[in-house]
This record gives structure tokens, sequence and C-alpha cells, in this order.
């Protein structure tokens, strides 16, 4: 590992701006790389805020060479688009860190990296970009990797900063169960509507309903989740702001494609490969599927 490792950022939205801002703060401050140019990025929280400056680099040709460590922040509608600064800031030697939704991050991203292992986290905050760019990061933020020798470079590089890291042994539930939580969140988007919706009796049901049978598929996947996890997540939801969103609500109100398919769509598909019905997925699944990709 290296004692001093060079540290890129892919994508510096919501996740990607609170690990930027997080690193800086303790005089790591990584390249950022992103789409648009910024000439800073600005974190907000309770009692704060933090500017990590820029630039935010738009051209892979501007990175002269590879790095130790690079997370990627961006979508998984938005791979294809960053293969060019993977292509450039990756080799073998690199630790690629996804700060990504879903359960298929070593498989989405390994097509691109030059041969760098793919560490999958699971992003535990929630942050929100506001109207003028800033991040808004409403809790504290922590990831969860799997208890792997890659991960001792990410700890390494967040060691004393404001974002904790837990290491998993059994990774997969972990991962399932936020899995879990973000499909739940899609029926947002068919409501339109944010966190305060699943207080209706009538949504809590539907939910409660939906998360079991993601709860079975996620168990033939060699998730260990017991029988309490749907209510324990729908109960989340109750305790949350009203008015607390999604990013996937947040891209269907910007009619930006939408991570229908990593995040409810692989429910379906993995149910099938088992032989388990989803009757509720075979109906929230397209609905996302059409409100994404049309046409109409």
């Amino acid at each position: 590992m290296p004692l001093n490792p060079t540290i890129a950022l892919i994508g510096p939205g919501a996740i990607g701006t609170t690990i930027a801002a997080a690193l800086h703060e303790v005089g790591r401050t990584p390249l950022l790389c992103g789409r648009t140019a910024h000439s800073q990025l600005e974190l907000r929280y309770d009692g704060g805020q933090i500017i990590v400056p820029g630039p935010v680099l738009t051209h892979p040709t501007e990175s002269a060479h590879p790095f130790d460590l690079v997370f990627v922040a961006v979508k998984t509608t938005q791979i294809d688009a960053a293969a060019p600064w993977l292509a450039a800031l990756c080799h073998e030697r690199t630790v690629v860190c996804a700060l990504q939704n879903g359960v298929e991050q070593e498989s989405l991203l390994a097509p691109y990296v030059c041969g760098a292992t793919v560490l999958p986290s699971v992003v535990w905050f929630p942050a929100q970009r506001e109207p003028d760019a800033s991040v808004w990061l409403r809790a504290k933020p922590r990831l969860t990797l799997p208890d792997s020798p890659p991960a001792n470079l990410v700890l390494s590089a967040l060691s004393g900063t404001r974002c904790s890291v837990e290491l998993a042994a059994d990774f997969t539930a972990i991962a399932w169960r936020k899995l879990l939580q973000n499909a739940v969140a899609g029926l947002m988007v068919l409501a339109n509507r944010r966190a305060g919706m699943f207080t209706r009796p009538d949504i809590t049901a539907l939910a409660l309903a939906y998360l079991r049978e993601c709860l079975t598929v996620a168990r033939a996947e060699g998730a260990t989740l017991s029988d309490d996890v749907p209510q324990e997540i729908v109960d989340g939801f109750h305790r949350a702001p009203a008015d607390l969103g999604t990013s996937i609500l947040a891209d269907r109100q910007a009619e930006r494609p939408l991570e229908w398919d990593i995040r409810n769509g692989v429910v379906q598909r993995r149910g099938r490969m088992h032989g388990i019905p989803t009757p509720l997925s075979d109906i929230i699944v397209p609905l996302l599927a059409a409100g994404s990709d049309g046409p109409g």
C-alpha cells in the first residue's frame, strides 16, 4: 500500500463532493474530474461549510498519470461517459472505489478500469445537490466496504476525516440490505412524492409487500437478512424528514435517465434466474423504465 497514495475522484456530484470535502479538510485534496467545469466545490452541513478548491477537470488528457486510488461517484447511467477518465486514471495497481448504488458495481466497472481492482462500497449518507450547485449533507457520512486488502487503501485515505469507514465480513448482506432500501425508494418516483408519503397506511403496506419480495431474492443471492428487515426499512422512512428525497426522484424530476435497472430491475432479473416470482417488480420495473426511457 502506498504511504501517500495519489487520489482522484470522478463525478463531483452530491456523493462525490462529500468525499472530496472530507479529504480536502484533512489536506488530501483529490484530483477532481467531471463533465462540467467548476472553479470549486461547496459542501454545506449543519454548522458550517467546506470549500474544495478546483478546478474540476473536464478532459482526460489533463491528467498526466494514473492514480493509486480512484473514487468513482458517477451514476451507473453515466459509466460509458466516464470511460475515458477511467482509462486515463487507472492502471493494474489502482484501486477503484465505487461510490455507486446497486450490487453489481464490480461487473459494471471492470471492463473500463485497465485491470485495476474494483472495490464496491455502500454509501450511508443523504446528500443532495442544491440549485446553486452546492451540496447539502444531511447526516454524518459513512461508508461500508468489504473486509479485504484493497479496502485498506480507502481506510487509510479517509482516516481522520469526517467520513467514517466500516469493514464488513459479510458485505453481501449489507449491500443487499441497502439495495432493498434503494428499491423501495423507487416508489417515490411513481408517486412523485418525497419520504413523507411512507406515512400513509396504504403506502406502508405496499412498501412492506415489495420489500418482502425483494428480501426473498436477496436471500437467494446469498444475503443473510432477517425477516425484520422490511419493517426496519419502512420504519426508517417513517422517521425521515418528510421532505427527504432520493437521487432517483431528483433525476426523474429533472428528466434525466434513471438508475431503474440497478436499483429495481436487478431484483426482477435475479428473481427470474432463481425461479422466484416477482409480481410487484413486474409492475414497478416497467413503470420506472418507461419513466426513464420513454417513449412518450
